[in-house]
């Protein structure tokens, strides 16, 4: 089963997209604080649908206590930063998949601890910024998935 942790999340509407992301491909989503907007935000639920009772959604106070909390998984950051095309990475079952906040993405100190292998970028035209962040999230989380198989729970 693949994770998903979004840290700082600023926009309800993109994590009620990825909620619904989450439920419909198994996958366990961590949000870590602080939040931009509470969890019963009405941008959020109506983004979500009914989805959310079939996400498994944990809140966490930092992505050190999350981390800790996984058991310290395989965790691939996206960023536009990243030297490795998301296609071309091997995912593995329980990889744990990391996006920033929509405004400035994961802060560089994150980054600089990672291994550089593990911080993948989504190939898009020259000078473009980046993807919502709901898109990321689909578009990478599928390859995953898809990598492995479409085996039932990520």
């Amino acid at each position: 089963m693949f994770r998903l942790i979004l840290f700082e999340p600023e926009i309800p509407p993109n994590t009620g997209n990825i909620i619904r992301l989450c439920a419909n491909t198994g996958t366990l989503l961590h949000l870590i604080r602080p939040l931009g907007f509470e969890l019963d935000d009405r941008k959020l639920r109506r983004a979500g649908l009914d989805y959310h009772e079939f996400a498994q959604v944990t809140v966490h106070d930092s992505l050190d206590e999350c981390l800790h909390a996984l058991g310290r998984p395989r965790t691939l950051a996206i960023s536009t930063r990243g030297a490795t095309a998301y296609h071309e990475h091997r995912f593995l079952p329980g990889d744990t998949l990391l996006l920033g906040p929509e405004t400035r993405g994961l802060p560089e100190s994150i980054l600089q601890s990672m291994d550089p292998a593990h911080v993948l970028r989504i190939p898009m035209r020259p000078d473009n910024r980046s993807l919502n962040l709901s898109n990321a999230a689909a578009v990478v989380l599928y390859e995953a998935w898809r990598q492995r198989g479409f085996a039932a729970g990520g």
